[in-house]
């Protein structure tokens, strides 16, 4: 059933990341959880990011999620770079004996060096769990990606 779930989440993902604008990010994300990041960015603004990663809370267990994102660029004024934020709605599965499902809702920064292609992002995510159990659960971390 774990097997049926991962794969149906990866392929739901993949029409997302083939309108890919051609550029992408890969890196660490960095809390609750920790592990590997990457990033398309959509043609027409916005992005798909999702997390191959570690969860330390609870039981420790192999967590992935994906999430669709919304920039809004005039928040935060910076001299140099860009520092958006961005919000979005997504899916998290967590692996563990009783696995979970559930809805994420991240909001965060995202800083783009002016003269390095590396980003830098924090994010806090409120997560409603839908199954086995409704409950509610809260992400926070930080990370980097290199842009390629």
């Amino acid at each position: 059933m774990k097997k049926l779930i991962v794969a149906a989440f990866v392929l739901a993902l993949a029409p997302l990341c083939a309108s890919a604008a051609g550029k992408y990010e890969l890196g660490l994300i960095v809390g609750e959880p920790t592990g590997i990041s990457g990033k398309a960015n959509l043609a027409g603004g916005g992005a798909v990011a999702a997390a191959l990663a570690w969860s330390f809370s609870g039981e420790d267990r192999l967590t992935l999620h994906a999430d669709r994102l919304w920039y809004k660029h005039d928040v935060i004024a910076v001299s140099e770079g860009r520092l958006p934020m961005y919000y979005g709605i997504g899916g998290r599965l967590k692996l563990e004996d009783k696995s979970k499902a559930g809805v994420r809702f991240p909001v965060g920064l995202q800083y783009f060096f002016s003269d390095v292609r590396f980003t830098a992002f924090g994010e806090i995510v409120p997560i409603l769990n839908v199954a086995p159990d409704t409950d509610v659960d809260v992400a926070v971390a930080v990370g980097f990606r290199v842009i390629f």
